[in-house]
Order: structure tokens, then sequence, then C-alpha cells
């Protein structure tokens, strides 16, 4: 009997789509993050890694959707060639084996791996200097509070608790004692 044909889609933000990866390839199952590929501990991953079994094959769009971080990208593949899964990325035309060992493909995920986590670094200071320059220019106001503390302040002399007014607030005890320490 043949394995499953798994499917792995990952976009860094809740709002982004993702339709396009994978589109038009027969699969099992789907597991899917909308999180930062940075991020090691993402809850679809783990699920992936839960189920997939010796046999299976791993389909990602790109290398990039499965990990940002050349080290976390080549211990990923390695984990999943030891448990006899083979892993393809569609965009780059690349497939794993455990029993087809091929040096040249192994040599391309290293050095695209290090090339898509180069970019993501670029992107990274690139931010980080327009951030500098809009707050030089006093542009910059930086990310909207989400939580309202005069709120906080009137449920918490109306003499709510600190849990309930974290309730009914629906956010974490810790924001509510940092919201009364303004």
């Amino acid at each position: 009997m043949s394995g499953q044909n798994v499917g792995y889609i990952r976009v860094s933000t809740v709002d982004q789509t993702s339709e396009r990866q994978l589109y038009g390839i027969s699969l099992d199952t789907i597991f899917e993050d909308k999180i930062s590929g940075s991020t090691t501990d993402r809850p679809g991953l783990n699920q992936l890694l839960s189920h997939v079994r010796s046999g299976d094959v791993v389909h990602v769009h790109d290398i990039s959707r499965l990990a940002r971080n050349t080290g976390h990208l080549l211990e990923l593949v390695e984990r999943l060639l030891g448990s006899g899964v083979a892993i393809t990325f569609h965009k780059e035309q690349l497939t794993f084996s455990a029993d087809k060992a091929n040096p040249i493909n192994q040599l391309m995920l290293t050095m695209l791996g290090a090339i898509y986590q180069f970019e993501r670094s670029l992107i990274l200071e690139r931010q980080r200097e327009g951030i500098a320059l809009a707050k030089m220019r006093g542009v910059y106001k930086g990310r909207k509070r989400s939580i309202d503390t005069h709120q906080v302040k009137v449920l918490r002399e109306s003499g709510m608790s600190y849990r309930k007014i974290a309730q009914e607030l629906s956010i974490s005890l810790s924001s509510v004692q940092r919201a009364l320490k303004v």
C-alpha cells in the first residue's frame, strides 16, 4: 500500500490567502498555518509531523513556506526523511526521499534555504531602517494600543476584580495589571 499525499501550506498573516499554494495537486490531507515561518512551533506543522508515516509524501509550495531558517529547514527535512517520509518542494522542483540520496538536491536545498534566510534578513533590515526614518520625521506612531486603559481603570474603580476585568474584556490578567500601572 502506498502512503498518503500530505500538503503543508503556510501564510504569514491571517489576511493572506493560501489558495495559490499547492493548487491543482491531489492531496489526501492538508495542514495549514497562518503564522510567521520564523516561528518553529507551528500548530499545523506539528500536526503534520505527528500525522505522517513511512511511505507518505509531504508536498510544500516552496522552501520558504516550510522554514525561514536554513538550520530549521534542514532539521525538518532530515526528520521527515528519517521517518521514511518523502518531501517535494513544487516551486523549486526538488524531491527528497530517504531511499534516493541526491547530493545535487541536497546542495540546492541548503543554498536555497540560505538565500531565503538572507532575503528575510534584508526585508527586516529595510523595515527597521524605514521605521527609524519615519520616527525621525515624527510620522511613526507605533502599533495602536489594543487595550483601552481608561476602561480597565473604570472597571477596577467600580470594584471589579482583575480576573473579572480580564474575562470581561477578553484580555490576559497580565494585560490588566500592565494597564493599571500606566
